[in-house]
């Protein structure tokens, strides 16, 4: 829509809420400079700084390896590209212009090489840019003839400096890089990587502590009474018949070693209540197993894997239903593992992801019950144990009937009380024996499946990660991408209004986060959208004033969406107003004579998302500068208090010509 009545309208795309779906820093160490840093090192970093689209820092970094001695003229010429970067004639303060002017005067005394052939290259277009009617053939056909290295950089940094019938010239060529490497580095298949949560590292449920202690201390006292009792009961048999004690001894020892061996096997390994499908589950009354908003989010994403990550042939619904108690004991142990604050679920996906993956492949494999089989006592151990038992038994019973059989009344007595206290401390004896051995058989088997657990898991982190790192775009493409989508949204616009750069004063883009992104950045870098508002100015010479337009820029595949237009001219811009709010950002408001204010959102606020060394006013300025918010700013604040004037004062000719001593 467009109103060339000088009107303008508002709607709900200006005064559209912003929400953060996601957001993500990524930890480097591209941008930090150590306070003993070389100027060498210092330079290195403004100049990445530079490249990746930082430019107010870049300017910070090299003038400060200048002043520390570093100097050449490959340095000064990336001094100055910082120093014009994402500016134009009127952003520069007297200060800036008399330090550029004085770089000038400096290319003769730099040795002839391209760095130097390349700063006398940009101070001339800068004296022909500064001189109405000059001859822009020779500077161009310099420039032409500069490495490519080089050529591409002015280009790219003095976009806004060129105007008029020089930026005609350049226009073409610089549309036709921005179509080559809009999709370069295959975009579309790795922008997604930079806005992905940082995954936060493998874990896995360590053995619970033992609670056998007890047991521990019961059973020598148990087993001396029942070794105490069964000494008696034998020596009263001896006493009474050796030859048949000493028959049913070697069969009680017998039939009690093969009751133990198998005995143990059966419930000496016994699972606790919800182990059995291989997945510890917190108690009900734990507080940890609370269902929570991040334990539903856990469950969420365990059916979204599981159902997606299924072995062919079953449908979603009918896996689903397969390994619902499988997907409840892992849901309750990552919940468990990764309940921290402001830990958001996603960062755990690649976890989740990996136990569906798992789950899958152990059903293809057939070894999906195979903790479960394992648990299962076979026939012949119960068999055997029983048998062993009742043998012992008899023995026992056989016993006491030798010792009671010499008649003699205190013997037999004796006898009965030896066989009921071998008995009752035979049986507490194995209880607490049992108890001892189930105990350490279940801390050994999970100490064991803690550590082959934890080392699949890290296995899996580690492919996960060098997955991201690999895919991950850098900060130069990802500012490459953008700055290529800026070149092809303003040549679109210049057609759809039939303008060519000689008809403009200048331009500006402002560009901040559409509604319902993600966010990343490098720590020391700005922020950076998964989707993009970018809303364009044309300042025009003609009476027709100013012409904006604004549209979505999804930055995976530079799709657009909702593209808007709005003329007025230049004095019915009225006010002008920035508001910055900690909490929640900046917004830009524009007030004009014949409609209501836009409140526009330039960036949100990130204090929380700060690492300790970093400094929230400078990451502010640093975003602010990249989202070319400084020189929108200042640009709409003037017009509002001048007008058109305003422009015309602080167009290409105010700035006086730079000359180069020879």
């Amino acid at each position: 829509m467009s109103h060339d009545d000088g009107a303008t309208y508002s709607s709900a795309a200006y005064n559209s809420t912003i929400g953060i779906q996601a957001e993500t820093v990524h930890d480097s160490n591209v941008y930090i400079v150590h306070p003993d840093a070389s100027p060498q090192e210092r330079y290195r970093v403004g100049v990445q700084l530079l490249e990746d689209g930082v430019p107010s820092r870049a300017r910070e970094m090299i003038t400060d390896a200048i002043a520390r001695g570093h100097d050449s003229a490959e340095v000064r010429f990336h001094w100055v590209l910082a120093m014009l970067s994402a500016r134009t004639h009127h952003d520069l303060s007297t200060e800036e212009v008399q330090r550029l002017r004085y770089t000038s005067r400096l290319v003769r005394t730099y040795p002839e090489d391209e760095w130097k052939e390349a700063l006398r290259v940009t101070f001339d277009l800068l004296a022909v840019l500064s001189t109405t009617g000059s001859e822009t053939g020779p500077v161009l056909k310099q420039l032409q003839d500069l490495p490519r290295r080089q050529h591409d950089a002015i280009l790219r940094h003095l976009d806004l400096m060129l105007t008029g019938g020089l930026k005609d010239d350049l226009w073409a060529e610089t549309l036709e890089r921005a179509h080559a490497e809009r999709f370069g580095n295959d975009r579309g298949r790795r922008v997604w990587a930079y806005f992905a949560p940082t995954p936060i590292g493998a874990r896995a449920l360590p053995p619970r502590p033992s609670t056998a202690a007890a047991a521990k201390a019961a059973l020598p006292v148990r087993a001396a009474l029942f070794v105490v009792s069964s000494a008696l009961l034998w020596v009263l048999a001896l006493i009474a018949d050796p030859a048949r004690a000493i028959v049913e001894l070697p069969v009680a020892l017998g039939a009690g070693l093969t009751a133990a061996r198998f005995g143990v096997r059966w419930w000496g390994r016994r699972p606790k209540p919800g182990l059995a499908a291989g997945a510890p589950v917190p108690h009900p009354r734990d507080p940890a197993s609370a269902e929570d908003g991040f334990t539903k989010r856990v469950r969420h994403s365990f059916d979204h894997y599981f159902s997606v990550r299924r072995p062919h042939g079953f449908t979603s619904d009918a896996w689903l239903a397969h390994t619902a108690q499988i997907r409840s004991g892992l849901a309750a142990e990552i919940a468990v593992l990764y309940r921290e604050s402001r830990i958001g679920v996603e960062r755990v996906d690649w976890l989740i992801r990996y136990l569906a993956e798992n789950t899958r492949d152990r059903y293809n494999n057939g070894t999906l019950s195979d903790e479960h089989s394992q648990d299962q006592t076979p026939g012949r151990t119960k068999a055997l144990t029983i048998a062993a038992l009742a043998v012992l038994g008899a023995a026992a019973l056989s016993s006491f009937g030798t010792a009671a059989s010499a008649g003699a009344q205190p013997q037999a007595l004796w006898a009965f009380l030896a066989v009921l206290g071998a008995a009752w401390s035979g049986h507490a004896t194995a209880h607490l024996w049992l108890e001892v051995r189930r105990e350490e058989h279940r801390l050994d088997r999970e100490a064991q499946e803690y550590t082959e657990n934890l080392t699949a898991r890290q296995i899996a982190y580690q492919r996960w990660q060098s997955f991201l790192d690999a895919t991950r775009p850098s900060e130069l493409e990802m500012e490459t991408w953008l700055a290529c989508d800026k070149s092809t949204f303003i040549d679109e616009a210049l057609r759809h209004h039939r303008l060519t750069w000689r008809d403009l004063i200048t331009h500006t883009i402002l560009v901040a986060p559409a509604p319902s992104y993600k966010r990343g950045r490098v720590r020391g870098g700005p922020w950076r959208y998964s989707h993009y508002v970018f809303r364009l100015f044309l300042f025009l010479f003609t009476q027709d004033g100013i012409r904006e337009i604004s549209a979505e820029f999804n930055f995976s595949d530079a799709t657009r969406r909702n593209e808007q237009r709005s003329n007025y001219r230049f004095d019915a811009l009225t006010s002008v107003q920035v508001t910055e709010n900690a909490d929640i950002g900046y917004d830009l408001e524009l007030v004009l004579t014949n409609g209501p204010a836009r409140k526009i959102r330039v960036k949100d606020a990130d204090a929380h998302q700060l690492a300790p060394t970093e400094d929230s006013q400078e990451i502010a300025e640093i975003n602010l500068s990249a989202a070319g918010s400084t020189h929108t700013f200042r640009l709409l604040e003037g017009i509002a208090a001048d007008g058109k004037s305003w422009l015309e004062r602080h167009g290409p000719d105010s700035l006086a010509p730079f000359q180069i001593a020879v």
